[in-house]
């Protein structure tokens, strides 16, 4: 089995916490309201939110994939630091073992913050992933990001 890691650091003028809210600990029902198209729905399969806890991401028709089951690995609302593994599903396409995310929202000077994500492939024997498919994924979670920003600059007292 190997691994392939990229990172991305996306900044942000929202609030660190209030970021690390949004992305982490709301995004079972935000982001399902705010991009339908990507994620119809959350469920929890076992546990409480926290460390453990398995779900079931339903995609939406704009998605290739139909869903994905991801392990909570760790989560630290005082350092905003979150980690899971997605261990099941489509999305894997049947040439990875599982997909390792660390997200860490990092409060910078003016007030703003910088999320910083490490995603960690882990595949099948020697297979490789393409730089196009690391690219997709690096879009995808900018997208995403990008439309939880736009949601809280609209929605000020979410």
């Amino acid at each position: 089995m190997g691994a392939i890691t990229y990172d991305i650091e996306i900044p942000s003028s929202i609030p660190a916490a209030k970021m690390f809210k949004a992305v982490v600990l709301d995004a079972d029902t935000l982001i399902p309201k705010i991009m339908p198209q990507a994620i119809k729905n959350v469920e929890i399969l076992e546990g409480d939110g926290g460390v453990g806890t398995v779900k079931i991401i339903h995609f939406g028709e704009g998605s290739q994939y139909k869903s994905t089951k991801h392990r909570v690995d760790a989560i630290d609302t005082e350092n905003l630091t979150h980690s899971y593994t997605i261990v099941d599903g489509d999305a894997l396409a049947g040439v990875l073992e599982s997909i390792t995310y660390h997200v860490k929202i990092v409060a910078t000077e003016d007030g703003g913050c910088i999320c910083k994500n490490r995603s960690i492939y882990h595949t099948k024997g020697d297979v490789e992933i393409t730089e196009e498919k690391i690219k997709e994924g690096k879009e995808k979670a900018m997208q995403m990001f990008k439309a939880i920003e736009a949601y809280l600059h609209a929605n000020s007292d979410a």
